[in-house]
């Protein structure tokens, strides 16, 4: 009896982990006009197109299902098994969409809204010493945005209010944003003793500079993306609120190689004309965002590439375009250790680790600067580098490029098409 109840939990077990894989297969995928994907098949399953539908095609042999869209448009899959269905797939079939891969280097100027408080000092008055702003409530990473009902731009806005109501003896009516909040306070300024002048006790900064790597650029809207990260202040290390900005050519002049424990950094300088070749409009988790002025070239990949959705990458061999020596784009070797096939945006869509001797000899692996370097699977664009693991500088994150696509505001599903018709 025992022997008996034995072999019957072999055989339960020996059919689960092949139904679990069935288990598995999404209920909606979406995949390429003329491409398509793969399932593993180690049961005794049929596939086949739903009804009479004419955008997908399905095969199934050599333990393989393979599902492929054959024009752009819906359709269904059924699995059956034994003369039973067993699951039913959903599939949208879009447009193939491509985009100019980047690789170059980049210089980026931010402008906040408003300005923004990266700290507090004190005010040395004849009654000791006080900082007007705290005493306001007002806290680092606030932004300023209007002072006495009038609106704040630059740092350059706040000294003649700040010198008025000082002579006057008045306080200023302070308007600031704060995380999804406005917040009005009172901020009376204090003279300093050593000098004919007043003082709010705040840091105030209303820009940011620094560099990056442009991760692609569609030649139809002439959208980009860069990056691949939010940026945020150095000091407060919140993300900026972007005004307005924009970004320019630069140079790697050196590299500070990367350790465990001590990232690298790639050292740059902007373009001796500081010519600006698009503008930036967006600062999101997933990196800058806005519009080139003209056309842009690497000089390694200059033509357009298909995209990959997040389940169409593939753990194994990749390459990363990125610049370590003046302004010259290279290809690099990476792997994808491991991936995430996300249904919702989110940053870390996979891992990668550096493998080029070339590259690990000069940078040591991922190093500050390198963030935005397209990563190119199979003759495809299938993300960005965006962080490097503190402790790992030879690894660390790549953010999927759907993501990156729909920040910049490119509709590769023509969602907004499909809108219009309806």
């Amino acid at each position: 009896m025992i022997g008996a109840f034995l072999l019957v939990s072999i055989m339960v077990l020996c059919v689960f982990q092949p139904f679990k894989e069935y288990v598995q297969i999404p209920t909606k995928i979406t995949v390429f006009e003329g491409q398509g994907i793969t399932f593993p098949a180690t049961l005794p399953v049929q596939a086949k197109v739903g009804g009479t539908d004419t955008s997908v095609d399905v095969s199934h042999n050599d333990g393989v299902v393979a599902v492929s869209g054959r024009k752009t448009g819906q359709g269904k899959v059924l699995l059956e098994m034994a003369g039973f269905p067993i699951k039913q797939m959903n599939v949208d079939v879009i447009p193939e969409y491509k985009v100019y891969p980047g690789g170059q280097s980049i210089g980026v100027k931010l402008n906040t809204v408003g300005v923004l408080v990266v700290g507090h000092h004190l005010v040395d008055t004849v009654d000791g010493k006080h900082s007007p702003g705290e005493i306001a409530g007002i806290q680092v990473g606030d932004i300023i945005t209007k002072i006495n009902g009038k609106t704040v731009e630059q740092m350059s806005d706040v000294a003649p209010f700040v010198q008025e109501a000082g002579k006057k003896g008045e306080s200023l009516q302070i308007e600031i944003a704060r995380e999804q909040e406005t917040i009005e306070t009172e901020l009376t300024p204090l003279k300093d003793k050593d000098e004919d002048s007043y003082r709010i006790g705040l840091y105030i900064r209303d820009s940011a500079a620094g560099i990056g790597t442009m991760t692609f650029y569609d030649p139809k809207t002439m959208r980009y993306g860069a990056l691949g990260h939010v940026i945020s202040d150095m000091d407060t290390k919140k993300p900026i609120v972007v005004q307005d900005g924009q970004i320019v050519r630069s140079t790697v002049t050196s590299i500070e190689k990367g350790s465990n424990g001590v990232p690298g950094e790639k050292l740059a300088r902007f373009s001796n004309d500081r010519e600006a070749i698009g503008d930036i409009t967006r600062n999101s988790p997933f990196g800058i965002f806005g519009k080139l002025h003209k056309d842009i070239q690497n000089g390694k990949m200059d033509e357009a590439l298909p995209i990959a959705l997040p389940h169409e990458v593939k753990e194994g061999p990749a390459k990363i375009l990125t610049v370590v020596d003046e302004d010259k784009v290279e290809e690099f070797d990476v792997e994808v250790v491991s991936k995430i096939e996300q249904k919702f945006p989110a940053t870390k869509g996979m891992v990668i680790k550096i493998t080029d001797p070339k590259l690990l000899e000069k940078t040591g692996g991922i190093v500050q600067g390198m963030s935005g370097s397209p990563i190119i699977q199979d003759g495809k664009i299938i993300g960005a580098v965006t962080h490097v693991f503190v402790n790992d500088p030879t690894s660390g994150y790549g953010v999927h490029i759907e993501w990156m696509l729909n920040e910049a505001g490119i509709d590769i599903y023509n969602t907004e098409d499909e809108e219009k018709a309806s």
